[in-house]
């Protein structure tokens, strides 16, 4: 089974969670430790182009996965934002669409783990966010450059012109993300890429 955000191949390894319609991976740069993505299955856009089936489970299976990330990084509260071309939860929480800033067009839920204090206002976390969806395309593309991704994909994925190259977080290496997903997906019962058989808490 191959796993895409939006234009990019995803390698198996970063994978922790997987249900037959979403998918939980590790972050290539994340905003905190323990910050990582949702995602369905199918490549879309547009959260209201979702099935019933596909919101269902991308919902559940972020709770699922806010649990044990909460657990497991210690934090004491979560931040949990959508983004999609469509959806607009609040003024600080989505990105809708492109000139909003969502740079990869596949709805994913961003898990955050918090903690008293990380940010001096607390609502200083959503323009992280925003940076870190802007920061992310850029990296994705740099790590796809060697996988055959067409240029005119990666093109479309930062056209919005704000992508900021100037990282003052880098990438982490395959081998970290893929470390982080092998000490997550234990938490998953029932885990198979191959089958994407539903995870049980």
């Amino acid at each position: 089974m191959s796993f895409k955000f939006g234009p990019f191949p995803i390698s198996a390894s970063e994978i922790f969670y997987a249900s037959r319609l979403t998918f939980g991976l590790v972050n290539l740069k994340p905003v905190v430790p323990g910050h990582v993505l949702v995602i369905p299955r199918r490549v879309v856009p547009r959260f209201a182009d979702l099935s019933d089936a596909e919101s269902v489970d991308l919902v559940r299976a972020a709770r699922a996965i806010c649990t044990v990330i909460e657990r497991e990084y210690r934090a004491e509260s979560m931040t949990i934002t959508i983004q999609a071309r469509c959806l607009c939860l609040s003024a600080h929480s989505s990105l809708d669409g492109p000139a909003a800033g969502q740079t990869v067009p596949h709805v994913h839920v961003h898990i955050i783990p918090r903690r008293k204090g990380d940010w001096a206002d607390n609502d200083d976390i959503y323009p992280a966010i925003n940076a870190h969806e802007r920061k992310l395309a850029t990296a994705l593309v740099d790590q796809n450059d060697s996988k055959g991704i067409s240029a005119e994909s990666a093109a479309s994925v930062v056209k919005t012109g704000r992508v900021d190259a100037s990282e003052d977080r880098p990438a982490r290496t395959q081998q970290e993300m893929a470390d982080e997903a092998a000490r997550l997906r234990p938490f998953f019962r029932e885990f198979d890429l191959d089958e994407g058989e539903e995870c049980k808490r």
